[in-house]
């Protein structure tokens, strides 16, 4: 998507879409947010949020977002530098930080987490990352 320079990127908009049956793959970076029906596989880095559908799967190292919301499947750490949500029908695979966190009922979560503000976070992610190599 092109842009004038002087138009000003809004987080809270879904800029991204990557629909069901579709598959990406590499490393995605946006301003604003994503939202992911299809199938991704790489790393997502995102300066709004990043919602996982229910169809959406992603295997990924890191997804690093403001907010992340899971109701498909991750293979992989979130970082949230504000909230990180798992819906009933969402499955976490991997480890977590994030400043908030929100587990409802009926999802699953295999991993570990760590919450604190944003600088704590990005520590935690990096040294996390280290740790598995």
């Amino acid at each position: 998507m092109l842009r004038n320079k002087a138009t000003k990127i809004d987080p809270n908009s879904t800029d991204t879409l990557i629909g069901e049956g579709s598959v990406f793959e590499g490393k995605l970076k946006s301003s604003a947010s994503v939202r992911i029906e299809g199938q991704m596989i790489g790393d997502v880095e995102c300066g709004g949020d990043v919602t996982i559908g229910e169809k959406g799967v992603v295997e990924s190292s890191l997804i690093s977002a403001r907010n992340v919301t899971i109701a498909g499947q991750v293979n992989g750490n979130v970082q949230a530098s504000n909230k990180l949500t798992i819906t009933s029908k969402g499955k976490l695979y991997g480890n977590i930080a994030a400043a908030s966190l929100a587990i409802e009922e009926g999802s699953l979560f295999e991993g570990t987490s760590r919450m604190g503000n944003s600088p704590d976070i990005a520590l935690a992610m990096n040294e996390a990352a280290a740790s598995a190599e």
